[in-house]
This record gives C-alpha cells, structure tokens and sequence, in this order.
C-alpha cells in the first residue's frame, strides 16, 4: 500500500503575495475554488498583514468571504499579530500560520525584530488560536542560507523550530527561503532538527530558484518528512529575499511524487488547469 504525502498549497497566499500588480480579488477567489476541487486537502488563501507592507493581500477578508468552502478541505491564513489573528478568525480561517527565522538578518529585514522577540510576539497569537479551537502552523524561514547572514547554523533551525512546537504549533514548515540549499544541507539540518522535534510534525518548503527543490524534496522524504509546501505554477517568492522568486510548483511536486509511488489525492490533469489559470494572474488585473 502506497503512502500518503499532504501537499498543503501555499500559492494563492505565497505565491501571489509576491506578484507586484494587483490581482482582482474575484481571480484570487477564482483560483482558490479552483484548487478546492483538484483534490487538495489544505490551502493557505490568505495573509491578514498590514496593507501598508504587503499590498496585494489587503482583500484578506473579502477572499476569504467570498471561497465555496469544500468539505474535507483546510483553508489557512497567515497571521503575524492579533490583529491579524482576530481578523482571520472573524473571516472563518480553518487555522492560522505563524512565521519566524532561522537567522538574525532575515527577522529584522523580515518583521523588524530579532528572533526572540519575534517568538514573544507569536506567543499570544498562539494561545489566542487554541484558546479558540484553531491549528497554530509554524513556519521557519532561511534554514539553510540566509541572504543576510550567509549559511545557517542547523542548530538554529532546531532551536526556532523546537520554539515554535513549544508555542503549541501542530507542524511546522521548514523553509529555503532563497533556493539555494542542495540536498547535503538539507539532509544536514534535518538530521539536528529531528534530535529534537518529531517527523510527523515537520513539513517542507523549497523553493525553485536554483532547481533544486525536488532533490531536496527527494531527500527529505527519506528522512521520513511527509508533507510539502508548493505553489500552483511556481508563482511567488518572498519579497524580503532579493532573488527568492520561484517556489516549486504545486503540478511538478504532485508529478514527481506520483513517480515515486506516494499517493496525494490531487488530480493532475485539475492541477494542470489552475496552473494555466494562475499564470494567467500575472497579467490580469
């Protein structure tokens, strides 16, 4: 019996947050239905940020208004305060992410402050959302390079990690943020992240840039990891790490592991057709 991998579809939100015009709100709406039906058990729709930082997400609400909700399928939103959290709530998110780095240099470019105090801010987030019933996912940014700080330390990794766990995270999401990581580096962090936070509760997100997000996706399903982040189409990037465009695709992932004999419940040919429609977004308005 072949195993399952989650892939948990971060495009609407990641990859379009890093489109510089602005897409229409009933297009962002539009892809997300049309991910609904492709076989997707999570989706991660929106970001309740502030406008002022990032533009593109400033209709979190009416998106997530306006999604045909499919049963059996989680939509997610990322939130970096309680403000953010509560909005999210008041819009029906089905879990909320938080987000912090592995490197310095990366959180203040980031979100203006340092790792600790990124983690003292999360921390009410956190219980706000259990408090509430909701998953809390974590994400960890630059786990193995940062554009500012040069390599990152895997020790980082498990420290921030391991935090974030703590904070009452269900998962989180490690993330090479800039592409560039190869497979040693990755096979490297993981082994000092596992020491101290379970497989299960790990997830992958790798992006394109370089080419190298399947072998690293390769090598982390050999470490048992069993859920990755992708991007219908590769859209996005981050926009705080010059040169990060191209999170791996969500048609290329669903692909490779078909060919590997694991099982995700996603129809490709569906795929194939939010993939036409996404890259469509990059020039509708």
């Amino acid at each position: 019996m072949s195993e399952t991998v989650t892939i948990f579809e971060v495009g609407p939100r990641d990859g379009l947050q890093n489109e510089d015009a602005l897409i229409a709100t009933e297009n962002k709406i539009a892809l997300v239905d049309m991910l609904s039906d492709c076989g997707l058990s999570k989706i991660e729709v929106t970001s309740f940020v502030s406008p002022k930082w990032v533009p593109q997400m400033a209709d979190a609400a009416d998106v997530m208004a306006g999604i045909k909700r499919k049963p059996g399928v989680t939509y997610a939103a990322l939130t970096p305060n309680l403000r953010g959290f509560q909005a999210a709530q008041a819009a029906g998110a089905d879990e909320v992410a938080i987000f912090a780095s592995a490197s310095e240099g990366f959180s203040q470019h980031n979100i203006n402050c340092s790792v600790a105090e990124s983690l003292e801010r999360f921390a009410p987030v956190a219980k706000a959302a259990i408090d509430a019933g909701l998953q809390v996912r974590g994400y960890v940014s630059c786990v193995a390079e940062c554009p500012y700080d040069g390599l990152t330390p895997p020790q980082q990794v498990a420290d921030v990690t391991k935090a974030l766990i703590d904070l009452g995270c269900y998962q989180v999401s490690l993330g090479d943020t800039i592409g560039r990581a190869t497979a040693d580096q990755i096979a490297s962090m993981l082994e000092t992240v596992l020491l101290r936070t379970p497989v299960n509760q790990l997830a992958g997100h790798f992006h394109d840039t370089h080419g190298g997000a399947i072998s690293n996706i390769a090598v982390s399903l050999e470490r048992g990891i069993r859920c990755f982040d992708t991007s219908i189409a590769g859209l996005g990037g981050c926009p705080y790490a010059p040169g990060a465009a191209g999170n791996v695709s969500t048609e290329s992932v669903a692909a490779f592991l078909a060919d590997q004999g694991f099982k995700t419940g996603l129809d490709l040919q569906k795929i194939a057709k939010a993939a036409q429609f996404a890259i469509t977004l990059r020039t509708t308005t």
